[in-house]
């Protein structure tokens, strides 16, 4: 799978910035599509990105990407091996424990 980069517009629903603001930064356990996961969610200093990797407990399944705060309102979302949808579909349901 290739890489690609995908700018969430300004008008991009809050529910995602949201879902995500609401995680906690460093290790969480919780649950996905019924199944258990644990996500590990780390912020920069200067507030500019956000970088998440999650992982099934006990299944092949992973989330990995970079969110990169840009000037304005917009966002740059940059899945790791993975389309924006599986991210974005993650951090919606993601449930922590």
């Amino acid at each position: 799978m290739t890489q690609s980069a995908f700018e969430l517009p300004s008008d991009f629903p809050v529910t995602f910035e949201n879902a995500l603001a609401a995680l906690p930064a460093g290790y969480v356990d919780g649950i996905f599509q019924g199944r258990r996961w644990s996500a590990t969610v780390r912020r920069s200093a200067d507030g500019k990105r956000v970088w998440l990797y999650g992982e099934e407990l006990g299944g092949p399944d992973v989330v990995s990407f970079n969110l990169y705060l840009l000037t304005g309102a917009n966002a740059l979302l940059k899945p790791c091996g993975m389309s924006s949808s599986k991210v974005i579909d993650f951090v919606l349901g993601f449930e922590p424990t």
